[in-house]
């Protein structure tokens, strides 16, 4: 079992730096509308509150937690909107108080967590290292969405790599939530990071492969962006495929982006 010790310290960097993004907001730029429709500033930071406290809950209560998935599955159109609905509700002062407890807390449960533990979510089971390295790449994605509205443009990190390892990882999950057969053969997946180093997944003779930029392969796996917008490349029918229909994240298919200068 690997050490979940850097993956957790990411996530706090992560986290501190999305919210230094947002500590000295005031309460119009709270209210901003950001790239997913019907969200706010406000809503994206009480979705990180509502799921880091689901994931404590996770790590530290699985009997409770079931509670949690009952309720998701009572209503699963509208679970994940409600919490961030219900959040963005309160005083931003508030909001931001209860989001740094929640990560705070699960910041301690995780690096308190048994080695070889494993957690219930949504999904599969996670151990402490998935459970993290999913809570960073959900922080980093919102907070591009928070980004966005701010008109700020975020340089990327060293810390994709998690993001990028999870999307890699995900690739059978994005299969099956479509209802299509993952392939059997393994893809090779190049991509360069921010400093110009490779990154390189699977077998380096697979004939499907995928080769690009870090940062485009995490836009694209957590649906920030349509991939007409990216420098990504597939060589074989299934690498393509899979580029259509990629996500790291836990649930249904997600509606993505449209493209730049797409009419809407």
């Amino acid at each position: 079992m690997s050490d979940p010790t850097p993956v957790i310290d990411d996530l706090r960097r992560e986290s501190e730096e999305l919210d230094a993004l947002v500590r000295e907001l005031g309460e119009k730029e709270w209210r901003l509308d950001t790239p997913a429709p019907g969200w706010t500033v406000a809503h994206q930071i009480a979705h990180l509150a509502w799921t880091d406290r689901a994931a404590l809950v996770a790590v530290t209560d699985v009997d409770g937690f079931q509670g949690m998935v009952e309720q998701a599955l009572a209503a699963p159109d509208t679970f994940v909107d409600q919490g961030a609905e219900d959040g963005a509700r309160t005083q931003p002062a508030e909001l931001l108080r209860s989001w740094r407890e929640s990560r705070t807390a699960l910041d301690r449960a995780l690096r308190a967590a048994p080695q070889g533990a494993r957690f219930p979510w949504y999904g599969p089971p996670m151990s402490a290292a998935s459970m993290a390295t999913a809570r960073l790449m959900e922080t980093w994605a919102h907070g591009l969405d928070v980004a966005d509205a701010l008109g700020v443009t975020p340089a990327p990190t060293d810390r994709l790599r998690h993001v990028a390892r999870l999307g890699v990882r995900t690739r059978d999950f994005a299969y099956t939530v479509h209802g299509l057969t993952p392939p059997a053969e393994p893809f090779r997946v190049e991509l360069t990071g921010p400093e110009g180093d490779v990154w390189a997944y699977g077998p380096e003779e697979a004939a499907q492969r995928v080769t690009g930029p870090a940062f485009d392969f995490c836009l694209l796996v957590t649906q920030r962006a349509h991939r007409a917008d990216l420098a990504l490349r597939a060589e074989g029918a299934d690498a393509d495929r899979w580029l259509d229909i990629a996500q790291a994240f836990a649930g249904p298919p997600g509606a993505g982006r449209t493209p730049r200068g797409a009419a809407g």
